[in-house]
């Protein structure tokens, strides 16, 4: 009851933006006439653009869109390139969003003067490389028949929804080729599907924006507000990723103990809100050469090579220990007499090793269990679950440095990747004491002796997925 209340504190004033707060989305309708060819022109842009986009003048912003506007459109009438000129003024507004930030919506309408036509095509090249939602729909106008492939219905009215199935899967259309006719109006052409309407995607990245919005305007005690953001910060960790899995196989297949475990956090807590204020230096000083969204692929790529070399390391100490054992035994056996005697030690050092003696002979041979945890392995396991920050926390810190309210971004960005940590923290603690009961359970032993091999197999999976996650981001 008590954290229900906590969280009732913060009640989001604004939805996130449903395709990311990274994207920018666009829809080109057009409508073929017998005498033109119309084309409206939606831009449906996220709040890390629009930081951008609201630096200059709304005159500037509106020339140098329609300056990447008519460069991308591509209209071709009968296998001829037609001009495409404004038909009225542009609609600029910037709809609420996330944090204190804005979107940015812009209509251009757009027309083409044409003679009888029977093929048309759009090509739509605009804002290149920028992640989200890009389509074209069709109309059929006046003294025209028209047939197609493209979708004739919009199941986002003009970007201002978005269908579930479409935030599964964006849709990427940025050609559409039309048959034209005489007729009167009949258009032949499929329907897009569209399912159940969204808002947000994530929302505990919404709850921790909406901890900003509130500490800003004044509401709530500071102190619940931090605690807000740490509760969002510890159920943001439960989504997908975030490095549970990694985290957790890890402190498995080491020899890894509480204090490895909260170490692991406080490196998770370091490296998330640094690499969170990075982010941001990036889209405030060089959004101009290089998109803070270029950059999450790159660091996808580094965090997934990363987990691949720490468990590599693992399964390579694994496998060497076992193998040094197997000569140890058959030495031993070639003496006549030899004994061994496993133990592990479950005590605040927990360690464990086995010995393969041999009494009569030259030979007294030591096998002990490798110790592959290094600190240096938890930095890098550490930084590796770290080092991807949420997109949530820049739009807070862009907020923040937006509202002259720094000091109070920092602490609540700090509050939340010290919730995120608390959750992998207290896995790693689960996973470390779980650990030492595992032996005095039926089977516990023999799952004991197999799991470093097998928790190291799955940090190398681990990390492979992330690789192969990032890798198209990057070519």
């Amino acid at each position: 009851a008590a954290m229900a209340a906590l969280f009732a504190v913060v009640v989001p004033a604004a939805a996130a933006h449903p395709l990311g707060n990274f994207t920018v989305n666009h829809l080109s309708t057009v409508r073929i006439s017998d005498d033109q060819v119309e084309v409206r022109y939606v831009l449906d842009e996220a709040e890390i653009p629009t930081v951008e986009n609201q630096r200059g003048s709304r005159e500037e912003l509106l020339r140098r869109k329609g300056r990447e506007i008519a460069a991308g459109l591509v209209l071709t009438v009968d296998g001829r390139p037609v001009e495409l000129e404004p038909d009225g003024a542009p609609r600029l507004s910037f709809p609420a969003g996330q944090a204190g930030l804005n979107t940015t919506r812009l209509e251009v309408d757009l027309r083409a003067t044409v003679a009888d036509p029977k093929s048309v095509e759009l090509r739509d090249g605009t804002f290149p490389g920028r992640i989200g939602l890009k389509s074209i729909v069709i109309e059929a106008g006046d003294g025209t028949a028209v047939r197609t492939t493209t979708p004739a219905d919009d199941p986002t009215d003009g970007l201002r929804r978005y269908p579930q199935d479409i935030l599964k899967s964006p849709l990427n259309r940025t050609e559409a080729g039309f048959r034209v006719r005489e007729g009167d109006g009949t258009l032949v052409a499929p329907r897009s599907e569209g399912g159940e309407v969204s808002t947000t995607r994530d929302s505990s990245g919404e709850g921790f924006a909406s901890v900003f919005e509130d500490a800003a305007a004044g509401k709530g005690v500071l102190l619940f507000l931090l605690l807000a953001a740490l509760g969002w910060g510890a159920l943001h960790a439960l989504s997908p990723g975030h490095g549970k899995a990694m985290v957790a196989a890890y402190l498995a297949g080491t020899r890894g103990t509480a204090k490895h475990a909260v170490a692991l956090g406080v490196i998770v807590t370091v490296t998330h809100t640094i690499g969170v204020f990075a982010l941001g230096f990036v889209a405030l000083s060089l959004q101009q050469f290089i998109l803070p969204e270029d950059i999450y692929p790159w660091l996808t790529l580094v965090s997934g090579l990363l987990v691949v070399v720490i468990g590599a390391s693992v399964l390579r100490s694994r496998m060497r220990w076992a193998r040094d054992r197997r000569k140890g035994v058959a030495l031993a056996a070639a003496d006549g007499h030899s004994h061994g005697h496993d133990h592990s030690h479950h005590h605040e050092h927990e360690h464990e090793h086995e010995h393969e003696h041999s009494h009569g002979g030259q030979h007294h041979h030591h096998h002990h269990m490798p110790d592959e945890l290094t600190w240096r392995g938890v930095l890098s396991m550490g930084t590796a679950a770290g080092l991807i920050p949420c997109p949530s926390a820049l739009v807070v810190l862009l907020a923040a440095v937006s509202q002259n309210q720094l000091t109070l971004g920092l602490l609540l960005i700090v509050a939340f990747s010290v919730g995120l940590a608390g959750t992998l923290t207290a896995l790693g603690l689960g996973v470390v004491y779980a650990k030492r009961l595992m032996p005095r359970l039926q089977f516990g032993g023999r799952i004991a002796a197999a799991l470093p091999a097998v928790s190291a197999v799955i940090i190398v999976v681990a990390g492979l997925a992330l690789t192969a996650r990032a890798v198209p981001g990057v070519v």
